[in-house]
């Protein structure tokens, strides 16, 4: 997601540790919610004021029902336990000295992919050369494994590994293009481009793909200020095929996740229906993607959302069927950033 280069007032939060976080997993869950989620609440606060800027941005969860996220103006990865109670901190990304990131204006951690090795994968964009795709091996430190050119006018986004192909997409939210970079690392080729991964001309913001998956055969990208949600079937050959559109009215759309092995979809709308006006202390919401396209909001502001940017389906486990959405708070007033679980029935 991305931020307007602003600071807002504080999020009270109550240290845990080291960590500037509030519990709420015993707190009672919301009446908002919608089929087919239920049982709803935020399970943790995070802290943004001028000092610490904890900004829930992408999710990714471990075979035990743990979890990787980033934290994006804190250039933070962290690893949430405890049902997303309490974290650990695994990586932060190197400060630059002088980023000039499109859109945020500061560097950012932002989409995490993680290997089956639990090598973990995330985009830091600083518009500068630090810019591209940077790996945490287990109980290593951060390193960077490919660099996007032109970083100026790139802002890699959504980040997916396709272990089968060995290769990782990168979501370019102002180039407007999918990135393709070998999993080891190396020199970043467009792999999908046109006139539906644009911004949508007039748009407050220049934002275009945001969340990427890889799924059944296929690379799926969010169009924020379009609105829509694309396939790209990625070819025997490694090429991509032609973009469809399988979901159109999602303006604000950020990252995104299947809820299983078919089509559907629970996607995080960071803020409102206008995306030729800066949005203005709205709150966004999390909408159910059924197969034909239609979608129903499931989530809103009074189940504790506050501009969600990622969606994390758990498929197996002790934690099977549950959500995990990330709110990184970052058009708000009165900003809290949290993580919220819900159940998928």
């Amino acid at each position: 997601m991305f931020r307007i280069s602003r600071l807002a007032a504080v999020v009270t939060a109550t240290a845990m540790g080291a960590a500037a976080l509030t519990l709420l997993g015993t707190g009672p869950t919301s009446a908002a919610v919608a089929p087919p989620l239920s049982d709803a609440r935020v399970v943790a606060h995070y802290t943004f004021n001028n000092a610490i800027q904890q900004t829930p941005e992408s999710i990714v969860l471990e075979p035990d029902g743990t979890a990787d996220m980033t934290l994006s103006l804190s250039r933070q990865v962290i690893h949430v336990t405890n049902r997303g109670a309490s974290y650990t901190v695994r990586a932060t990304l190197p400060a630059v000295s002088d980023p000039h990131t499109p859109i945020l204006g500061q560097a950012a951690v932002m989409g995490i992919a993680r290997a089956s090795d639990g090598t973990l994968y995330v985009n830091y964009a600083t518009g500068t050369s630090e810019t591209g795709i940077w790996r945490i091996r287990p109980g290593g430190t951060p390193t960077q494994i490919a660099q996007l050119p032109n970083p100026a006018k790139a802002l890699p986004n959504g980040l997916a590994l396709d272990e089968r192909r060995h290769v990782l997409y990168v979501a370019d939210t102002v180039g407007g293009v999918v990135w393709r970079v070998p999993q080891s690392g190396g020199r970043p080729k467009v792999w999908a481009s046109g006139a539906k991964l644009q911004p949508s001309l007039g748009a407050g913001l220049p934002a275009g793909p945001n969340g990427v998956q890889v799924h059944n055969g296929a690379v799926w990208v969010s169009n924020t200020t379009q609105g829509t949600l694309l396939r790209i079937p990625a070819l025997g050959n490694g090429s991509s095929g032609k973009i469809q559109t399988r979901a159109t009215g999602l303006d604000w759309i950020d990252d995104f996740a299947f809820t299983g092995t078919g089509n559907t979809v629970l996607a995080a709308l960071a803020a409102g229906n206008d995306i030729h006006t800066l949005p203005n202390g709205d709150t966004g919401s999390v909408v159910f993607v059924h197969t034909n396209g239609r979608h129903n909001t499931v989530l809103t502001h009074q189940d504790g959302l506050d501009t969600p940017t990622s969606v994390a389906v758990s498929p197996k486990g002790l934690l099977r069927k549950t959500v995990y959405v990330t709110s990184g708070a970052y058009f708000s007033s009165m900003p809290d950033p949290n993580l919220l679980r819900a159940r998928l029935n």
